[in-house]
């Protein structure tokens, strides 16, 4: 039970129906020997499962097992997030070596997820192209662009200033100008990019009609083929260089 042996949950399952005892009394009745005992509580205390009080003798007393259960299930939780981040990180860093590390993606929020991912394994650059955006997506984006710029990675990004998804309006500029990052404005075509160190790409798309997005339809394409996600670094620093639509330019 919630990693304790068996002694500490014979002496555990005994404080709850005290609630407050002495070891003597937990070992009467939970049947724990009473030379074991002390260092059971011990262990018990030490793991957040019961409080001490001071004196002759100690008085043990039950924590609140809605709060020994917080506890572990945020303990669990964690755990497994980083289990996950673990094995994501070692099949992902296997795809490139795939014959074809080319991966389609459906739905937004798999697709949105896969941006922050991407964002977040960032270490020197990110070149990201915002024509469109999903609902609730900017403030999301915002926070892991954030995280990496505390890391010292250098952020471009040209957007749209707003752009219509499933007939409401989202003010994509405005927000993205929160960003302590360099930032070119432009009604470009309903496509979105975010390229990582050169390495690696995503490409997002999405019918729309009546120039509103239809975030139902989006596809996201995961590209990690190299020398492919050069030339479109390249070729995207090219066009942020010769500033060829006439770009409003917002340098932070």
């Amino acid at each position: 039970m919630l990693g304790l042996t068996d002694y500490e949950s014979k002496a555990y399952l005994s404080l709850t129906s005290l609630i407050s005892a002495t070891a003597s009394e937990i070992s009467e009745d939970s049947g724990v020997p009473l030379s074991r005992t002390y260092d059971i509580l011990k262990s018990l205390h030490k793991k957040g499962f019961l409080e001490i009080t001071r004196g002759k003798p100690l008085i043990y007393r039950v924590v609140p097992p809605q709060d020994v259960f917080e506890k572990s299930r945020m303990k669990i939780k964690e755990e497994l997030d980083e289990a996950e981040s673990e094995v994501i990180n070692i099949y992902e860093s296997q795809i490139s070596k795939s014959p074809a590390p080319i991966w389609l993606i459906y739905g937004s929020d798999k697709i949105v997820k896969k941006e922050i991912k991407i964002i977040g394994r960032a270490k020197s650059t990110l070149h990201i192209a915002a024509g469109f955006m999903f609902h609730e997506e900017v403030e999301k984006l915002n926070e892991a662009l954030n995280k990496s710029l505390k890391r010292g990675v250098q952020i471009r990004i040209i957007a749209a200033p707003y752009n219509i998804t499933d007939d409401e309006k989202i003010d994509i500029s405005e927000d993205i100008k929160k960003l302590d990052c360099e930032i070119k404005t432009f009604q470009i075509p309903f496509i979105k990019a975010i390229i990582r160190d050169k390495k690696e790409m995503l490409l997002i798309f999405c019918k729309f009609k009546d120039g509103s997005v239809i975030s139902q339809t989006a596809i996201g394409v995961w590209n990690q083929y190299t020398e492919f996600v050069e030339t479109i670094t390249d070729l995207y620093n090219l066009v942020w260089t010769m500033d060829l639509f006439n770009m409003t330019t917002d340098y932070k």
